[in-house]
């Protein structure tokens, strides 16, 4: 059934966003595999360039994994003002179309176009405003590209983004999202993770069309009533859920600060366990359910990690958000010692998807690692990807170290691939580009 008789309802996905702005800024990597994500032994990849997704790596897969396929690859830690600057660029056009942005992640968005200004909204008017945005974003992000997707509601829209990509744009017409969706892999529904998967399949169901076979009746009896009657409803390209802009409370967190460093992995996790419930007790009294859980800690000379994950749906259980900080947190080194752990969550909403969501299923999604230098001292190691400046040779970015080294390349964004050198890693004319 389709809600809107227009398809008004836009959605934005940036193509391969943070690999992306690394290939935009650094020439040298133009047109080759990048990987973005952790770099430590338990690392996982964050985002891949379409050259790397061609040797099967992709978002969550274990750094090791992605080394092992491409190992010509460049392995990038991550520049998250780089990416948080490229994202406010983009959300503050998706703002001029409607005061309804909703946006899931620095790269993604919904847009309720009808709210906005008065427009026409035949095919022919939103195929043309759709591609206006796209030329505009790739102007005014130094030539990111972005696919969008325009449908009747907000997972017609998702869909047909996903069937734009990479770099272009899908209008699903009022009318015919069911026989769109149909050829579609069941996992395409929102929610429906392995472990629903697994139900399904003894149900025979493999595509949406299998889904849309079953009776309501059937789906109840397998996923239970709240998670049926979803998945028989957008199956159906049922979807009323309105395009909501970001809420006054954007995320939930606690943190603590020790008077001694803990180096005990046991203690730490009891520690996370702990906050977890906190949060979760705000979460709910505040009537929420969260998408992403984030993980941070801080060591001895005031450097950080934090570490996030984005699940499948929304939950407000405290068991979920307790074994997703101890997965993230045991995913981190604390030999050494920690001095602040905190656990939060964000990607707030009003509506769970619960019954989709199985503890034994691994929490599937992109696993996001950002790292910060104390700005006031010398990084202890020099991550691959950040930007530093040299008093000699100007702007660069790190393209390796170890053994007492750091090797720099030195180019900008508006600069021809430039030259490589190397230093002792505590050379004092290099330094962090922050740290100017």
């Amino acid at each position: 059934m389709s809600v809107r008789a227009r398809a008004s309802v836009l959605h934005l996905d940036l193509d391969a966003f943070f690999a992306a702005v690394e290939q935009r800024d650094k020439p040298s990597l133009r047109g080759k595999p990048v990987i973005v994500g952790g770099i430590g032994l338990r690392g996982v990849v964050s985002t891949a360039s379409y050259e790397a997704r061609r040797f099967g790596v992709g978002s969550a897969m274990a750094m090791s994994e992605a080394r092992r396929r491409c190992p010509h690859a460049a392995f990038l830690a991550g520049r998250f003002d780089a990416y948080r600057e490229a994202s406010g660029i983009v959300m503050g056009l998706l703002r001029e179309l409607s005061p309804l942005v909703e946006p899931l992640s620095l790269d993604e968005a919904f847009v309720d176009l009808a709210a906005g200004p008065e427009r026409p909204l035949d095919e022919a008017s939103l195929r043309e405003l759709a591609t206006d945005l796209r030329a505009r974003l790739n102007a005014a992000t130094g030539g990111l590209t972005a696919s969008v997707g325009l449908g009747s509601s907000k997972f017609i829209a998702k869909v047909a983004s996903e069937l734009a990509k990479p770099d272009g744009v899908r209008l699903v017409a009022p009318g015919t999202e069911v026989a769109t969706i149909a050829p579609l892999p069941a996992r395409a529904i929102p929610g429906v993770g392995p472990a629903t998967m697994d139900r399904l399949s003894r149900l025979g169901v493999r595509t949406v069309a299998d889904l849309q076979r079953l009776s309501s009746a059937e789906l109840v009896r397998e996923l239970g009533k709240a998670g049926g009657e979803h998945l028989y409803a957008l199956a159906r390209a049922d979807d009323e859920r309105p395009v909501q802009p970001e809420r006054e409370t954007k995320s939930i967190s606690v943190e603590d600060t020790f008077e001694h460093d803990i180096a005990d992995a046991g203690i730490l996790a009891g520690i996370a366990e702990r906050q977890a419930s906190q949060v979760v007790q705000r979460l709910v009294k505040a009537e929420l359910f969260a998408r992403t859980v984030t993980v941070k800690v801080r060591w001895p000379d005031f450097s950080s990690v934090s570490r996030s994950r984005t699940l499948d749906g929304a939950t407000d259980r405290v068991e979920v958000v307790g074994r997703v900080a101890r997965d993230l947190l045991d995913g981190l080194d604390t030999a050494g010692g920690v001095r602040l752990l905190g656990v939060g969550v964000s990607g707030l909403v009003e509506v769970a998807q619960e019954p989709l969501f199985d503890l034994g299923d691994p929490a599937p999604g992109r696993v996001v690692e950002e790292a910060e230098a104390p700005l006031t001292r010398r990084p202890s190691g020099w991550l691959p990807g950040s930007d530093v400046v040299h008093e000699e040779f100007g702007e660069g970015w790190v393209w390796g170290s170890g053994l007492g080294r750091v090797t720099v390349r030195f180019e900008t964004a508006g600069s021809a691939p430039g030259p490589v050198r190397t230093f002792a890693a505590d050379d004092p004319r290099l330094r962090p580009a922050s740290a100017r």
